[in-house]
């Protein structure tokens, strides 16, 4: 008995003595893949997979890159040129992190000391490593008003217009100007004497920008602008009054609505839709072209608030692909009441005309095999709450190529 006692107990502290290894490995695995010491940045190298994760000796905003080095795990902060870059401390190991760049770096206003250098923070010190940080070249997301007439004031909405050399406006170059500190828009007053469309052009150091469509263009693309492409068949008012809507081009259409119940989807009562004859959406020679290479644009001014209600846009009174605008609602479902300082251009891509939340798979699934139909505006109370008093001038419907 006493023998096998001693067995059991010999045993006993083999196996204890194991437990205790294996623990003590375990403790140095995790000692050895921790960070310690400050962090240490040798080089950038692209993430994507072209051109071949290699390392790169200038980079631009917004990019994802990879930083190595030493120690760079439990990072807290990674700032370019000052600005925070966004990351997931998970994805790092001790010799690599994978951080977004800011995608707007306001490059006039950064400190000197701050130029061209990454400064990377961690719960065990931090470093500052010199690299040189770029503007790209430019890019032009949208007009404020695309129909502006000569002497009113337009913003060019974008990204990246710094250090910028010169802006030519429908054809004509603008000396006055002035760009934002972030880089996203540039202001200016239509040039006088503008008599005929054009692109928007954008050049900065870094590059150029231009709208692969025209401004101050009544013809391409037009629907229905109420003046010489008049096909208006039924529904809104129509005016051409300077003290209710000023700032528009000739007629334009008014649709009003009041005391509209909740859930109430008769649009087609008193001048709440826009209805023309049939107009030609997209020409016939370029049905095979990409759905997303088209917008539905107009030009809107509302002087009263818009708090509630939804304008659908659909084409021959179908409502299998529908487009839905309703600029007072925010996209985490919020609502703040919309008005317009003057008119502003409206541009939603033929993507956004969707049917159960999808999009067409073609143009002509969309738009039909001829490309032509009615379009149809219509105000619908979809929400909980009557629609005490709706008014919106709409003018220059139009459909344009984007890209």
């Amino acid at each position: 008995m006493k023998n096998l006692l001693n067995r059991a107990n010999s045993h006993l502290l083999l196996v204890l003595i194991a437990i205790i290894f294996f623990i003590q490995q375990g403790c140095k695995k995790e000692t050895s893949s921790s960070s310690s010491g400050s962090p240490e940045i040798t080089g950038i190298r692209n993430y994507v997979a072209s051109p071949g994760d290699s390392l790169i000796t200038r980079v631009g905003t917004g990019k994802w890159i990879v930083i190595t080095g030493k120690n760079l795990r439990g990072a807290l902060q990674i700032y370019f040129n000052g600005v925070k870059g966004s990351f997931n401390d998970s994805w790092f190991s001790d010799t690599s992190a994978i951080v977004l760049m800011p995608a707007v770096i306001a490059f006039p206003t950064v400190e000197p000391s701050q130029l061209n250098t990454i400064r990377y923070v961690t719960t065990h010190g931090e470093t500052t490593f010199s690299f040189p940080i770029v503007a790209p070249a430019p890019t032009i997301t949208g007009i404020s008003n695309e129909s502006a007439n000569p002497g009113d004031s337009v913003r060019i909405n974008g990204l990246n217009f710094f250090f910028i050399k010169r802006v030519n406006y429908a054809g004509q170059d603008v000396t006055a100007f002035t760009g934002s500190n972030d880089g996203t828009s540039i202001s200016l007053v239509v040039p006088a004497g503008l008599t005929n469309g054009g692109i928007v052009t954008v050049v900065t150091k870094a590059g150029e920008a231009k709208t692969f469509y025209n401004v101050h263009d009544y013809a391409t693309g037009m629907l229905n602008n109420y003046d010489d492409v008049n096909t208006l068949a039924w529904g809104s008012d129509v005016s051409n009054s300077s003290v209710n809507y000023p700032g528009h081009t000739g007629n334009y259409g008014v649709m009003k609505a009041s005391n509209v119940p909740a859930g109430n989807g008769s649009w087609w009562e008193g001048g709440r839709s826009m209805n023309t004859n049939s107009v030609q959406w997209i020409p016939a020679a370029n049905l095979s072209d990409s759905l997303s290479h088209y917008a539905l644009k107009f030009e809107i001014a509302v002087n009263k608030p818009w708090v509630n209600g939804t304008l659908q846009i659909v084409k021959d009174f179908a409502f299998n692909y529908a487009a839905v605008y309703r600029p007072w609602k925010n996209v985490n479902g919020s609502s703040t009441p919309f008005k317009t300082n003057g008119w502003q251009t409206v541009a939603i891509p033929l993507s956004n005309f969707l049917n159960n939340g999808l999009p067409a798979s073609n143009l002509t699934a969309l738009v039909g095999a001829q490309g032509n139909g009615a379009i149809n505006f219509t105000f619908m109370n979809d929400g909980t709450t009557m629609v005490e008093n709706f008014e919106a001038a709409v003018d220059n419907i139009r459909v344009v190529r984007i890209k």
